[in-house]
């Protein structure tokens, strides 16, 4: 057990304007009609626009966060951007967030965690500690991702599944008998999948530098869904078991259960594999598609939203992100 007192204060969501449907995308991949929706379940997911920047939205969620919260920017002592894709290589995207809030002169300490798909949950354990522990007394959490601008349309599996959109939660320290609190934690990497979902351009291996129009595919998303799914499918069942037996609990214990919305595989795979009801699986892949590290929050949001979690009720998010990785964490909302 690693129990930390902390309580979600507040949760805030932005999705951008553009709504792309199943259809559009069926004829920009150029495969039949109706190829999108059944290889995806999507159904529609939005997209950037230029003026909707990583930063831009991540601002907007973040203000939602605090409007659901009563709270003002003046009360965080830190903003942690917690995304899979960054707005610039350099500095931290959190930087860029804390200037679209209007809040360049605060000193407040912003910086980013990356942990790819997993980054959101990654973050809320890392620095949920020292929220326990009075480092810091409300951090807010953003993800915020850009999908769009990197798919690799000669790759139809992977370029159908994804959508743009940023959450925020603000975590504060919970007091003794809120009943608020992280219960267990835990993360894996099997970095034999390292390659199955990358984007190799860009970084100091090969440097954006090196970018031309006739090899600009490393420089563009790319994965192998099926090898990822075959990996996690033999992965998942043990890290879950380990997961419930160090943390004492059993499936039947969580009032919900808030997965990654990888894909519609990927959903169904976690279903069955770990013996989910449907009524306790947050499901928000239609509308969204995958937003990468946002989509945990998104789902935790949307599940408060909704009133199928109460406070005190136990919740479970999991999921798995390049690495490849998998990654859980119970909480006590």
């Amino acid at each position: 057990m690693q129990l930390r007192r902390v309580r979600i204060a507040g949760t805030g969501k932005y999705l951008p304007q553009m709504k792309v449907t199943d259809e559009e995308l069926d004829e920009r991949l150029h495969v039949p009609a109706g190829w999108v929706s059944k290889a995806t379940g999507v159904g529609y997911r939005y997209y950037a626009s230029e003026e909707e920047t990583s930063s831009y939205m991540g601002a907007r969620a973040a203000e939602a966060a605090l409007a659901d919260a009563g709270l003002s920017f003046e009360e965080m002592d830190c903003l942690v951007c917690t995304s899979g894709t960054k707005e610039q290589p350099l500095p931290s995207t959190a930087v860029f967030i804390q200037q679209a809030m209007g809040q360049e002169d605060s000193g407040v300490p912003a910086f980013d965690m990356d942990a790819t798909c997993l980054s959101f949950l990654n973050g809320l354990d890392v620095i949920s500690y020292m929220v326990d522990a009075g480092r810091y007394r409300r951090v807010l959490l953003v993800a915020t991702e850009i999908a769009s601008v990197g798919l690799n349309w000669k790759e139809p599996e992977s370029a159908a599944l994804f959508g743009d959109g940023a959450a925020a939660v603000i975590i504060e320290r919970a007091t003794e008998d809120s009943g608020s609190r992280i219960v267990h934690a835990s993360l894996r990497t099997f970095s034999r999948g390292a390659r199955l979902s990358e984007i190799a351009g860009g970084g100091t291996r090969q440097h954006a530098v090196k970018y031309n129009d006739e090899q600009s595919a490393p420089y563009l998303f790319h994965m192998d869904g099926q090898a990822i799914f075959r990996m996690a499918s033999k992965l998942l069942p043990g890290f879950m078991d380990e997961m419930l037996r160090a943390s004492g609990n059993q499936m039947k214990d969580f009032q919900m259960v808030i997965p990654h919305q990888g894909s519609a595989m990927a959903m169904r795979l976690i279903r069955k594999k770990l013996g989910i009801p449907e009524d306790r699986f947050m499901d928000i892949t239609r509308g969204h598609g995958n937003t990468i590290a946002a989509s945990i929050p998104m789902g935790l949001h949307e599940a408060i939203r909704q009133q199928r979690i109460q406070r005190g009720d136990r919740v479970l998010m999991i999921g798995t992100a390049a690495g490849l990785s998998l990654g859980g964490l119970i909480l006590d909302y």
